[in-house]
């Protein structure tokens, strides 16, 4: 068993972060998708007002290895309101290498974003997850997350593109 520590990601993983982004994508099957650049993340995640904030699970070598410190997963969250609840946290991405996958690194970061909401006062954490990733619902479930869709009906909508353009008259 690998020793992974969780802690908020530096400006200078971003690149890993990307290449993280990249097969959280592809693993959804979704890779066409992925549109962001190192230099976003560095700009929206790093300057004067972050519009998101990072978590990431880097691996520590034994003593003696000589590779270093691997950053293996991450999660990527913001903050949103609700008029209903207030304060909220989102968990945008979570993403670990599958060889990594099993061993609990899931698990920290979700507890890890889970303390950060309670220490800004949120009064919920919200994440979504496709579908058919039957893994990550059994364990969003087994750490006690409402799944909205069952529970309550929620459907969750975007505009992009021509749409949203045309939406705000441009």
């Amino acid at each position: 068993m690998v020793f992974v520590q969780i802690r908020e990601a530096k400006e200078g993983d971003c690149g890993n972060i990307l290449r993280l982004i990249q097969e959280l994508a592809e693993f959804e099957k979704l890779s066409d998708q992925v549109k962001i650049s190192e230099e976003a993340l560095r700009a929206d995640g790093f300057g004067e007002n972050p519009l998101y904030h990072c978590l990431v699970a880097e691996s520590l070598p034994d003593t003696g290895e000589p590779q270093g410190p691997c950053v293996v997963g991450y999660g990527l969250y913001y903050f949103i309101y609700s008029t209903w609840k207030g304060r909220n946290i989102y968990l945008e991405d979570i993403y670990i290498k599958p060889e990594y996958r099993g061993q609990g690194i899931g698990s920290k970061i979700i507890k890890k974003v889970a303390e950060i909401a309670l220490n800004k006062g949120c009064s919920q954490f919200r994440l979504s997850v496709l579908d058919w990733n039957t893994r990550a619902i059994d364990l969003y479930k087994a750490l006690g997350a409402q799944d909205l869709t069952e529970t309550e009906g929620w459907h969750s909508f975007r505009f992009e593109g021509e749409v949203l353009k045309k939406l705000a008259g441009k």
